[in-house]
């Protein structure tokens, strides 16, 4: 069997579809578990790890035009809790849909009397090349849709503490004495006025005391 020379068939996510074959109806359903590849996250926030096990679930159909490829990817994602900062791991499903065309057919299935000029139009299609298709960049799209934007350790979550940042989730009692603002000055004012009255009885007392030794 010749091999496409940029697309390596060891590579877990390179699919062959000789076996499949190319008359329209025929199907092939195929349930891999292969290693997660690399960016399959929202940077910085949740994702499947590289090297994570992602299990695959997929329904190979022939058609006219190429092979339509159906699917599920099951994996553990992993991040931190928007709240609360915790580590987290979700259970992610992923399902996604796309066609892989033949090269030598146009959009009715029909074999290509010349090869197209029309660039633009197959910028955005994915091809079979030599009987094999890469998945990676179908599953990596997929992936990254279903994770969640906001992940949260649970649906609950209180947080943290806007003041000292506890855990409000810990100490669910956790709270601090409100001051009001506009009374802080008076009892500043208030304090001072104390320790002035204090202040004068001492000096008061003392000058009574001298009086009395006198």
């Amino acid at each position: 069997m010749a091999l496409n020379a940029r697309l390596d068939h060891r590579n877990p996510l390179v699919f062959d579809t000789h076996e499949l074959g190319r008359r329209p109806g025929a199907l092939q359903r195929l349930k891999p578990t292969i290693d997660a590849p690399r960016d399959l996250s929202l940077q910085g926030v949740v994702g499947v790890p590289e090297g994570a096990p992602v299990e695959l679930r997929l329904r190979l159909e022939s058609v006219m035009e190429g092979v339509l490829v159906t699917g599920t990817a099951r994996a553990t994602a992993k991040g931190e809790c928007v709240r609360c900062l915790e580590p987290l791991e979700q259970q992610l499903e992923a399902e996604f849909q796309e066609m892989f065309s033949y090269p030598d057919a146009d959009d009715r299935g029909r074999v290509k009397a010349e090869p197209a000029d029309d660039a633009e139009d197959d910028e955005d299609r994915l091809f079979i090349e030599d009987g094999l298709f890469d998945l990676e960049t179908v599953l990596r799209d997929a992936v990254v849709l279903a994770l969640p934007m906001q992940p949260v350790c649970q649906d609950d979550c209180p947080g943290l503490c806007s003041e000292c940042g506890a855990r409000l989730a810990d100490d669910p009692d956790h709270h601090h004495d409100a001051v009001d603002i506009r009374w802080a000055a008076l009892q500043g004012l208030a304090g001072s006025l104390e320790d002035g009255e204090k202040d004068e009885i001492s000096g008061a007392e003392a000058g009574v005391d001298e009086k009395q030794e006198k």
